[in-house]
């Protein structure tokens, strides 16, 4: 799949001032969706055409910003989509038929193991978790988690990850102006996997002190003032 998409990205590279930040909409949603694309493929090389002044505005502060909102708002679309055919459908469904739509039953399984240990919070955590990243609002519709819910924590997650995929990009960009779209992507891969403990580290902390807030504005909600 990844080489198959490196294909086509010179052509959408020469014309990302016209139409990049669609482009990223579109895709993000095919990745946050059941079809297996590389988030790596799509945001990396973007980060690499902003750094170079390539996007729309010319200005890598605007474009980085935009570019994380598109990425953001087409994660969320495509976690819809498998939100809400999976509230309608339900489980037998997913596992019956799901392999005819990339769905392995194995995988699946993974990824509603990891909402039902976590609970709300594994779909802004499962946004960085390879294989599991585009799965996990399929067990958050079956459970029928409040969509509210589900959106915040969709947000945030793939902003994150957006974010992160787009500076590696970007700090590529520092490195050589004249790689190849495919060492590009390959490098950006291998930026990624070295710095994973780092990212999941903070993502730790950040779970962290979101649990300790939610303590103790439940036990505020538990012990009202008389």
């Amino acid at each position: 799949m990844t080489e198959i998409l490196i294909g086509n990205i010179e052509w959408a590279a020469s014309n990302a001032h016209a139409f990049g930040f669609i482009l990223i909409f579109i895709l993000m949603a095919i990745e946050s969706s059941v079809i297996p694309l590389p988030s790596e493929v799509v945001l990396i090389p973007a980060g690499f055409l902003l750094y170079r002044h390539e996007l729309t505005f010319g200005d890598p502060a605007i474009d980085f910003i935009i570019a994380v909102l598109c990425g953001m708002t087409g994660s969320l679309a495509g976690a819809y989509a498998n939100y809400f055919v999976s509230l309608y459908v339900g489980r037998p469904f997913i596992l019956r038929y799901g392999k005819y739509f990339f769905v392995k039953p194995r995988t699946f399984e993974r990824a509603e193991e990891i909402f039902l240990e976590y609970g709300d919070i594994s779909t802004f955590t499962g946004r960085l978790l390879p294989v599991v990243r585009h799965l996990i609002s399929i067990p958050a519709g079956i459970s029928r988690m409040p969509l509210f819910k589900f959106s915040f924590y969709t947000l945030i997650g793939a902003g994150i990850w957006s974010a992160i995929l787009l500076w590696i990009g970007c700090y590529i960009g520092t490195l050589s102006e004249d790689m190849t779209y495919a060492e590009l992507v390959y490098k950006g891969e291998e930026i990624l996997k070295e710095h994973y403990i780092w990212i999941f580290l903070a993502l730790a902390g950040l779970i962290a002190v979101y649990a300790v807030i939610h303590h103790y504005v439940m036990k505020g909600k538990n012990n009202p003032k008389v």
